[in-house]
C-alpha cells in the first residue's frame, strides 16, 4: 500500500487567524498534526498550504510542504492541487484536517486498511458512536446513516433517523446513532473527478461537502472509531487543547 497523507493548511481564518502556526505547548498546531500523521502507516505526509509563512515553518521543522493556489474553495481541492504537484502514484490519498493536532495514527490506519482490500472503495471516512444528547442534537457535529455494507447513505446536521414513535430524550435508547469524523480518503482517480463537480443542492442546504459526492452517485465507505478528536477553531479551543496537553503530561 502506497498511501499519501496531505494536510490542507490555510493561514486565513475568521475566528483564529494564522491557526496552523498557533503554539500548543512548544509546538505549532501544524507540527503536531504532522507528527501524529507520521506515526501512522502513511508512506508520506505533506502539508498543502496557501501561505509562504506556513510553508517555511513546515520546512523549518523538517516537514514536507507544497504551496498551492490561494483560491481553492475547499480542502479537497487543495489536496488535489498538492497531489498533482507531487507527481507520484498512490493507492490512496488521505485528507487530514490541519486543525486536529491530536489526531490518532490508528484512525488514519483504519482508512488505509480499507484501501488494502481486493476491491478498494472510491471514498472513505470515519464514523464514531454518539455518546450523549448534546452530541446528538448539535448542528456542529454532523451525523451519518449507513447501509448494511457500511457505506454512507446520508450525512446531516440533524439527528438521523427521526424517530416518530419515540420522545426525543429516548432516541438514543432505541437507535445507535453515529456522528461523522472529518478524515477523508480518496482513490486518486476519484479525487480528480470530485474536484470537477459543481456544488449540489443537498450540500448547499446542509453545508456538508460530502453530500455533493453522494448526490453524484459516488459511494463512501466508513470505518468506525471510538477515539475522540479535538478540533481547533477558536481561541477558546486553544485553551481547551492546552488543558488537554497539561493532563497528558
Amino acid at each position: 500500500m502506497h498511501a499519501i497523507g496531505i494536510i490542507p493548511a490555510r493561514f486565513a481564518s475568521t475566528r483564529l487567524p494564522g491557526k496552523p502556526l498557533v503554539d500548543l505547548g512548544g509546538q505549532s498546531m501544524i507540527q503536531r498534526v504532522v507528527g501524529q500523521a507520521r506515526q501512522s502507516g502513511l508512506s508520506r505526509v505533506v502539508v498543502a498550504t496557501d501561505d509562504e509563512r506556513i510553508l517555511d515553518h513546515v520546512l523549518g521543522f523538517g516537514g514536507e510542504a507544497v504551496l498551492t493556489a490561494p483560491d481553492h474553495p475547499s480542502g479537497t481541492d487543495r489536496v488535489w492541487d498538492a497531489y498533482q504537484q507531487l507527481q507520484v502514484q498512490a493507492d490512496c490519498v488521505i485528507n487530514i484536517q490541519g486543525d486536529e493536532p491530536f489526531i490518532h495514527p490508528t484512525q488514519i490506519d483504519a482508512l488505509i486498511q480499507l484501501f488494502a482490500q481486493s476491491q478498494p472503495p472510491q471514498l472513505a471516512t470515519l464514523v464514531k458512536p454518539v455518546l450523549n444528547e448534546e452530541e446528538l442534537f448539535s448542528p456542529h457535529l454532523p451525523k451519518v446513516v449507513l447501509d448494511t455494507t457500511g457505506h454512507a447513505l446520508y450525512f446531516s446536521r440533524h439527528p438521523l433517523p427521526y424517530q416518530r414513535q419515540q420522545p426525543q430524550p429516548e432516541w438514543r435508547q432505541h437507535h445507535r446513532y453515529l456522528r461523522h469524523i472529518g478524515l477523508y480518503a480518496y482513490r486518486p482517480d476519484v479525487l480528480a473527478e470530485i474536484t470537477r463537480l459543481s456544488p449540489s443542492p443537498l450540500e448547499l442546504a446542509e453545508s456538508l461537502e460530502q453530500l455533493r459526492w453522494l448526490e453524484h452517485g459516488y459511494r463512501i465507505l466508513t470505518a468506525e472509531t471510538e477515539l475522540e478528536t479535538i478540533g481547533i477553531d477558536t481561541p477558546e479551543d486553544v485553551e481547551r487543547a492546552l488543558h488537554y496537553l497539561a493532563q497528558q503530561l
